[in-house]
């Protein structure tokens, strides 16, 4: 009875260990946080007193928040070795920064999807087996095998419920606006299509002249963790996010 005990100790700590739940949980125990940037961008450089950048942030997201993104920003900027100092005055400024975030969400794969991806129904059979064990053991019979099927089952299925593998996702859509030198100007021409109505589409086409630049990219960052919440994921996506931006000049 002692080896059969010991042997049954063995058998639900293997067991245990191959649930997703508990794989998730030690595998995401460390917060990662990783940031691309679909294009990069080269601006011209200029002459120390000119480093001024003026900086807007926007967003539909309701969940965002503008300003704590805004302050990630102004701190990558005061920590830039390069000299660029962030100003309120549009004018003054040599570069714009136009930001809009258009995604702020949770986009959660789960440690169940992870056991479905590696087999239907893996862990579910893999804790019903050792609730059957369990069961078999202690009563010797069929119907214990099976109620002990039953819980083991139910047991990896709660705890694969608890432990969540949790991704949340930040899209920025970066617009950088540049001063050109002085006598150079630039021509942009733009068409513009909007529907009226059922029945057709007006479209208009615009040219206009400035003393600016433009350049456009997309940063996207992703945090995640077992049960990741927005609270923990926000303040490194959004510094990470900020590091992306300064690191342009």
């Amino acid at each position: 009875m002692k080896i059969l005990k010991n042997l049954l100790v063995v058998l639900i700590f293997a067991s245990l260990t191959g649930c997703a739940a508990v794989s998730t949980s030690i595998a995401k125990r460390n917060l990662d946080v990783q940031t691309q940037i679909s294009t990069a961008i080269f601006v011209d450089p200029v002459k120390r007193s000119e480093r001024l950048v003026y900086v807007d942030v926007r967003s539909g997201v309701m969940e965002f928040d503008r300003r704590a993104l805004r302050k990630a920003v102004n701190d990558e900027f005061k920590s830039n070795e390069n000299g660029y100092r962030v100003t309120d005055d549009p004018d003054k400024a040599h570069y714009h920064i136009n930001i809009f975030v258009t995604k702020l969400e949770k986009a959660s794969p789960t440690a169940a999807e992870q056991a479905l991806k590696s087999g239907y129904g893996g862990d579910v059979r893999a804790g019903a087996a050792l609730g059957a064990t369990m069961g078999a053991s202690r009563g010797h019979s069929t119907g214990s095998a099976l109620g002990g099927g039953i819980l083991g089952a139910l047991g990896v299925t709660a705890a694969n419920a608890y432990v969540q593998d949790v991704t949340f996702l930040l899209v920025a859509d970066v617009q950088i606006k540049e001063k050109t030198r002085k006598g150079v100007l630039v021509r942009k021409d733009s068409k513009i299509s909007a529907k009226v109505s059922d029945a057709g589409t007006s479209t208009q086409q615009v040219s206009e002249v400035s003393n600016r630049k433009e350049y456009r990219t997309r940063i996207v960052t992703t945090a995640n963790k077992a049960n990741l919440d927005m609270e923990e994921a926000q303040e490194p996506m959004f510094k990470k996010t900020a590091y992306a931006m300064s690191g342009f000049f």
